[in-house]
């Protein structure tokens, strides 16, 4: 039977998962308090939370539609507990599971920067020391890093969380600095050095653009917003190609989770057409020497899910390179996510392409990344 690494999936943190904060910021913790709705959230300020658990955290339930209003213990415990999620990783044919963090990635725009660094910090050690230490073979647990204070701080971490065990790590979807800027090249440099991924999540964490604000930093979930966020990855993968990162630092490996990859060959034609264009050439608005989709399925790589269009490409063999780029994955526990029928869901979009390409794109590239 194939083996099957799901990619992208989450954790829904406990209620205990910044215990381990230290004394002098306990007070200011976050902590998850009964909503309006009825349902558990996190509040960030000691207020009510904008959201409470639901499309989040809804795998397994009938009410599988529920956009809010779950309380804690109304949820399946493989949304926190490493040896759960496992029993619920096999309900569903998985052999591995990287699990991408929740609303803890709201520390990345708590204005108390020594707070957000000792919750941000807890809840590396929680991600790393229990939830995937539980079974530490089928779990790879993504600790954040802390790209918006210090390249010097973000390296630190995830120094300190590999020596601890983290095969990879989360870096915000909107960094204060893009992710062009060199100022990021030492963690670059260090990632590579270390031979982990690092993986944004969408739009996860950060400060997002204006237009997003209300829907991101309010907690609330659109279709429009659903949508546009498959496509999220174009502008940071642009300027990081065209900024030359991944020429700077040839060993690095980026993920961008949940964003498919259907979109990939036009993105891919337009980057090449503007980088063969005469007039960026003689004006030296081009700067690079590698084309741009040379990167793709070396050092830039995406999960998908149910992309029938991306699946019949690689098929028809009109993009082979999506094979090369692209890992499966079920995304358990949100409400789009395959569980427990991800098997068949892989068999059933996968049924016409090559082993070797199933391989890649099931097992294969995400063994290579996450070092399992």
């Amino acid at each position: 039977m194939t083996r099957i690494i799901s990619a992208d999936c989450h954790i829904n943190e406990p209620p205990w998962v910044f215990d381990r904060v230290p004394q002098e910021y306990r007070d200011r913790a976050p902590k998850m308090l009964r909503g309006d709705d009825g349902g558990d959230g996190w509040s960030f300020d000691g207020g009510p939370p904008k959201r409470t658990f639901g499309v989040e955290a809804v795998a397994g339930r009938a009410d599988g539609a529920k956009m809010a209003g779950l309380r804690f213990e109304d949820i399946m415990p493989g949304n926190y507990d490493g040896a759960a999620h496992v029993a619920d990783m096999d309900l569903d044919g998985v052999d591995v599971s990287v699990v991408y963090p929740a609303s803890s990635i709201f520390t990345y725009v708590e204005p108390d920067r020594a707070l957000a660094l000792a919750c941000m910090r807890a809840y590396n050690d929680w991600v790393v020391d229990d939830f995937q230490a539980a079974v530490p073979d089928r779990l790879v647990g993504l600790p954040m890093l802390p790209v918006d204070d210090g390249a010097d701080v973000a390296v630190a971490e995830l120094e300190r969380m590999v020596a601890k065990g983290a095969r990879a790590a989360f870096i915000p979807g909107f960094p204060l600095r893009p992710y062009h800027d060199p100022v990021h090249d030492p963690l670059w440099a260090a990632a590579s050095q270390l031979e982990v991924s690092l993986n944004l999540h969408r739009t996860f964490g950060g400060k997002p653009t204006e237009a997003d604000w209300s829907e991101l930093m309010e907690q609330k979930v659109t279709v429009g917003g659903t949508v546009e966020r498959f496509f999220s990855g174009v502008r940071p993968l642009t300027y990081m190609i065209f900024g030359g990162v991944f020429e700077r630092h040839p060993e690095l490996r980026l993920v961008d989770a949940e964003v498919n990859m259907g979109w990939i060959p036009f993105w891919a034609e337009t980057m090449d057409q503007q980088f063969d264009n005469r007039f960026y050439r003689s004006s030296g608005g081009v700067t690079i020497d590698r084309k741009p989709s040379d990167v793709l399925g070396v050092n830039v790589f995406v999960t998908v899910l149910d992309d029938t269009i991306g699946f019949r490409m690689i098929a028809q063999g009109i993009y082979p390179k999506l094979a090369d780029m692209a890992m499966f994955s079920s995304d358990y526990p949100h409400s789009v996510c395959l569980w427990p029928n991800t098997r068949r869901h892989a068999d059933e979009l996968m049924a016409s392409l090559s082993e070797e390409d199933r391989h890649k794109i099931l097992s294969g590239t995400a063994a290579r990344l996450y070092h399992l």
